[in-house]
């Protein structure tokens, strides 16, 4: 397969992959062009491979975890509030609040989860991904499912009964 091929079948999913990663659109732009670039420059060889996607998708995570590690000593520490656009369909809603949730995970864990959740890998995939064990994995799951319970728990309404 071409690399322009392979770009035009893939970006779009490696692009929602990022998003979802990364909780910012304009960050996963740039994470998606910058792995690319490098994917380009070494298309001999990833193309040669039995999952190519599979390998540029860890280059995706891989550039995530090193730019999470950036960003926090380059970006200004003030608090900001999140812009969120509303379009009024509770679809996108559901996404937007669930993508603050996933952005108050530790890095890791927002990492496993995406892997497992929106990418539908293994354990033993995940652990190959992350560089981990299979026990890892489950844990840095099981810890990011309990934090998001906890946060759907505090944010949820509160309905009285009346008799």
């Amino acid at each position: 397969m071409e690399f322009a091929e392979y770009v035009a079948r893939q970006r779009p999913a490696l692009m929602r992959f990022a998003t979802v990663l990364t909780c910012r659109t304009w960050l996963a732009e740039e994470l998606v062009s910058d792995v690319l670039g490098r994917a380009f420059e070494r298309w001999e060889r990833i193309s040669g491979m039995d999952e190519p996607h599979a390998y540029v998708r860890r280059m995706v995570v891989n550039e995530y975890l090193s730019w999470r590690r950036r960003l926090t000593r380059m970006s200004p520490r003030a608090e900001v509030e999140p812009r969120v656009i509303s379009d009024g369909a509770d679809e996108r809603a559901e996404r937007d609040a669930m993508i603050r949730r996933l952005a108050g995970l530790p890095r890791k864990q927002r990492a496993a989860v995406v892997l497992r959740y929106y990418a539908g890998l293994s354990d033993r995939e995940i652990a190959t991904q992350l560089g981990c064990r299979e026990p890892t994995v489950r844990s840095q799951i099981h810890r990011a499912l309990n934090a998001l319970r906890i946060d759907l728990t505090a944010t949820a309404p509160t309905f009285q009964e009346t008799s």
